[in-house]
């Protein structure tokens, strides 16, 4: 594993450590606001080049394709291309970003899950136009879906283990029917790919946000089964098995040690005569990007007070979809001479779960204040809104370059008109 930048921080044991909400620089988040307004998302391009370089000094030998849908931002995704990352996409709309991004063909793998047939459409006129991409199948009858769009280039196939990890039932998909080739079927699916494409491997995935000890036996679980179903089928070029790899969203959690993954991979996996593939999203992007708001509205009520902000569950979703830990700092210079109350931060959509925390000590808002939401690279503008009829919010750099402008008013209705 490469040693830390001499800028990075670290959680003193000499690895680099994750990227907390203390380490952005304040002043600058407030400059920004005030000159993009809010909501706003800040995403450094710096740290997303750092971590895949973690990432690459943790799995030296292993194939490398970034999974676009944890966010697919242009300016990421030339990113992690430049850090010689492939691209893992879930959708011809991921294929055609990745492309246009500048990822060639080869380095473009597409990996849906009952694929439409416009995506189905799209990805083959690609592929007919030379882009030498591997299609991932996890179900059979998507062979026959393809034999009938002339599709015949290079084919993978998922394979459902029975075994999942991650942080929510919601994304851990090792094990729920939805994924990938049934067990009892892989040798079937797999022989029926063999006749009329050129198979080159296995894919399976355990889930999303693996962090703690028990995800990783867990995992370790997951990687002994995959590594199983591959020496049945044998003659694989490679074995991917996804990412998954996990952030501590919470202040108090530890980083991951990511050489724990990395020789668990290599332990489970070794005795396969078969290169390895991972897929990372979320460890690359999530601690690169944090969602600044406004307080608009402070409520106080009984024995707390709600914050009510400009940014919503459409703006950032997975407290609202999973219940999900995102850091919050009161960005004022202010903040830590203030009375800490228990603080519930909600947002303006209509909903009751339209809220980012409850409860929470923090230093009393006031109107007018700047709040930062942390770890907000992964999954936060990708699975952004206009729920509400509320547009977008920007995306800027550290150094104020517009990486995603806002949507305006107008722009919600430009279908209709």
């Amino acid at each position: 594993m490469s040693e830390p930048d001499a800028d990075e921080p670290t959680d003193g044991t000499g690895s680099p450590g994750a990227r907390r909400l203390a380490d952005w620089n304040e002043a600058r988040l407030r400059e920004l606001a005030a000159e993009h307004g809010t909501p706003l998302y800040v995403t450094d391009l710096d740290r997303v080049a750092q971590n895949c370089a973690r990432f690459r000094a943790a799995f030296p030998d292993a194939s490398l394709r970034y999974a676009v849908k944890a966010n697919a931002g242009r300016a990421v995704l030339e990113t992690v291309r430049e850090a010689g990352f492939g691209a893992e996409c879930a959708s011809a709309g991921e294929v055609g970003r990745a492309l246009e991004a500048g990822f060639g063909g080869d380095d473009v793998d597409y990996t849906a899950v009952n694929p439409p047939a416009r995506d189905l459409d799209a990805v083959v006129d690609w592929w007919r136009d030379g882009a030498d991409l591997t299609v991932t199948v996890g179900a059979a009858d998507t062979l026959d879906r393809l034999r009938e769009r002339g599709y015949d280039g290079r084919l993978c196939v998922r394979v459902n283990p029975g075994v999942g990890a991650g942080h929510h039932e919601k994304v851990r998909t090792g094990a729920a029917a939805k994924f990938g080739v049934p067990a009892e079927r892989v040798d079937e699916v797999v022989a029926d790919a063999r006749a009329d494409f050129e198979f080159v491997g296995l894919h399976a995935h355990a889930g999303s946000g693996i962090h703690d000890e028990a995800d990783l036996a867990a995992h370790r679980e997951f990687l002994a089964s995959v590594a199983e179903l591959a020496a049945e089928v044998g003659d694989l070029e490679y074995v991917n098995v996804g990412g998954g790899v996990g952030v501590p969203y919470r202040e108090t959690e530890s980083p991951l040690d990511l050489d724990a993954v990395a020789t668990a991979v290599r332990e489970e996996l070794s005795a396969l005569d078969a290169a390895v593939a991972l897929e990372p999203g979320r460890y690359l992007v999530a601690d690169a990007a944090v969602l600044v708001t406004r307080v608009n509205t402070v409520k106080p009520s009984a024995g707390e007070v709600v914050a009510g902000v400009d940014a919503g569950m459409t703006d950032l979703l997975r407290p609202a979809m999973y219940d999900a830990f995102h850091a919050i700092r009161l960005l004022d210079p202010g903040a830590d001479e203030r009375e800490e109350r228990p603080v519930t931060v909600a947002g303006p959509i209509c909903e009751s779960g339209d809220t980012f925390c409850e409860g929470r000590p923090l230093p009393a808002p006031e109107r007018g204040d700047l709040l930062a939401l942390g770890n907000a690279g992964a999954y936060g503008y990708e699975m952004a809104s206009t729920y509400n009829s509320r547009p977008r919010p920007a995306d800027v750099s550290p150094e104020g370059d517009v990486l995603r402008r806002r949507e305006s008013l107008a722009d919600l209705t430009v279908l209709e008109r």
